[in-house]
Order: structure tokens, then sequence, then C-alpha cells
């Protein structure tokens, strides 16, 4: 072959090479623009080197880095997994890689550049092998799970705790009451408060809404650390306290929360004045939350009928004068 047919061979290489390498780059492009449009981060990792190939932005961009200012390499990865998930993660990533799973797969947290975490599921398989039937290639995917997990933990709250003030609802005081009972004594306290309809009444019901959520933090300063504080919806609340009715506890934390319900409220539009009836009882052996509820509930019930104001500790009342002197 001559010089120049070498040269032209040599040259046409050179056109088919950059033409190549512009199909590639624009391929990739394309690629990287469909994966950001997914949420999905495509990943490659070569084994023996840990150096990853990232095929699009959103590894770097979820943790809340800059393109390039996050090296793509398995330590660095690695360091960014969250110290309660690590070793499951790598554990679950080396079974994959040792043959032990068909695949890589975990949900977890990783540390974003601001200190919060961001949950990532991630996903992958082995795609290349040596000669010596050792992994050489792995690839995969991950995808940025935050929302999907704040979503799953409002949900969370709100099938166990009441919207307005956050308190445990009547489904969580259910759950509550069976665990506290398999630990030992159980008291259930039911609070109604009085002449609350005024306060709606005379101030609206934003008014109203907002002396429920005061007294809401009133009587979780008011209960001894282990009490379950509840809401039932209106002006109804609920403890469970894990004492017996003996407790000393238990007569002490019915003046607090008396206490709690008879100091004023300073609202936006004025001070407001409520009351409240109390009524404590033990739960006894066979009973659930719903009879362990209403026998509390029968105790509130001797407070009503004999003036308001004050706490029933089974037959035993204890006074607004009693509270008032505690």
């Amino acid at each position: 072959m001559s010089d120049i047919a070498l040269k032209q061979q040599i040259q046409n290489l050179k056109k088919h090479n950059a033409r190549l390498v512009r199909i590639a780059r624009d391929a990739r492009n394309k690629l990287s623009a469909a994966l950001d449009g997914t949420g999905l981060c495509l990943w490659q990792l070569d084994v023996p080197s840990g150096k990853l190939i990232i095929y699009n932005r959103r590894w770097g961009s979820m943790l809340g880095y800059q393109p390039k200012e996050l090296s793509a390499h398995f330590d660095v990865w690695r360091e960014h997994l969250h110290e309660d998930d690590r070793q499951r993660v790598l554990d679950a990533f080396y079974d994959h890689l040792h043959g032990k799973t068909p695949f890589y797969e975990a949900l977890h947290r990783m540390q974003h550049k601001n200190g919060t975490v961001t949950w990532v599921l991630d996903r992958g398989r082995v795609t290349e092998w040596d000669a010596n039937g050792s992994p050489l290639k792995v690839t995969g995917t991950h995808i940025d799970m935050t929302k999907e997990k704040q979503y799953e933990e409002q949900l969370s709250a709100l099938a166990n705790h009441d919207p307005l003030t956050g308190l445990a609802n009547r489904h969580a005081l259910l759950q509550h009451f069976d665990e506290l009972k398999l630990s030992g004594p159980v008291c259930v306290a039911f609070i109604d408060l009085d002449d609350f309809k005024a306060v709606n009444d005379t101030f609206g019901h934003r008014s109203g809404d907002e002396l429920l959520i005061q007294l809401s933090q009133r009587l979780r300063n008011a209960c001894p650390e282990g009490t379950i504080v509840g809401r039932l919806g209106g002006d109804e609340f609920v403890l469970l306290l894990p004492f017996p009715l003996t407790s000393l506890l238990i007569n002490s934390t019915a003046h607090t929360c008396l206490r709690a319900a008879l100091t004023p409220f300073e609202l936006d539009n004025g001070e407001a004045s409520v009351g409240a009836s109390i009524g404590i009882d033990e739960a006894q052996d066979d009973d659930d939350f719903i009879n362990a509820l209403k026998r509390a509930d029968r105790a509130m019930y001797h407070i009503k009928h004999t003036g308001k104001n004050g706490a029933a500790l089974g037959q035993t009342l204890i006074s607004l004068s009693a509270c008032a002197g505690a």
C-alpha cells in the first residue's frame, strides 16, 4: 500500500472514529436527559479499581453536590452511607458479589451535604466477569426515595396522631394500652373539659382550637415519664398511666392535670377559662382498652354529677379545693 493510500485510510479511520465519538456522546446525553426525567441514576462499578461510572448527574445532585464535586468512587459512596445502614447495605452488596444472591438491592439512607439524610433505593447486578469467574463490572440504578419516605411518615403520623394537637389518637391509644398492659398495671384517665362550649361561643372555634393545643402541651408537661397522652376528639382527653391506682403518682397527676385545665388560657382575642372533670381507674386483667375506658368514663361522671372541676380515682373523689391546696 502506498503512503498516499495509507494516509487516506488513516484519515478515513480518524473521521469514522470522530463520528463514533459524536454518536456515543449524543447517545449518552440523551440517556442522561431521559434518566434525569425519571429520577433514576444509572451507574456501573469497575470492581477491581472501585471506579464508578455515573451515566447521569442524579447521584451527586440528590446528595446536594454540584457536578464533579463528588468523586465517583466506591469508597466515596461507602463513606456517604448512613452509619446506621452502612453495614447492612455493604453486606447486601457483597452477598451478591460472592454469588449468594441473584442481585443487589437495598433501601437505605445516605448523608446529604447539608447534614440531612436522603433515602435511596439501590439495585444492581454483576454484568461482567473475568476468566476466573470473578466479578468485573456491576451495573445498577438508584433512585431518590426521600419524598416517598416522608409521605409514609406523614401517613403514619395521621394514622396514629390527632391532627390538631399531635397527641395519640384512639387507634394509637389502643395499641399503647395493649403494650403497657403487658408490662404491668395501667390506669386510664378520662378528662372531659367543663364549659368548653362557652369558649367556642364567646371567642370562636379557632380560639377554641388554640386552647386545646395549649392544654395538650400542659398535659404533656404535667404527666410523669412513661405516660401516654391522647385525645379522643372534641374536648375529651385520655391518659394511659403505667402505675397502679394506689400509686402516689396517680394522685399527683390528677392534681397537676386539674391545675393545667383550671389555669386561664391566653388566646389571641382574650383570656379564656375552662374546668375539667377527670375519672381515673385501673385496668383489670380481662379489660381491653374499650372496657378500661368505660370504667374511667364512669368515674369521670361521678365528678360531673357532683359539681365538676375535680377528679375521681375509682370511687375516691378529689375536689377543687383539694386541688387548690395541693
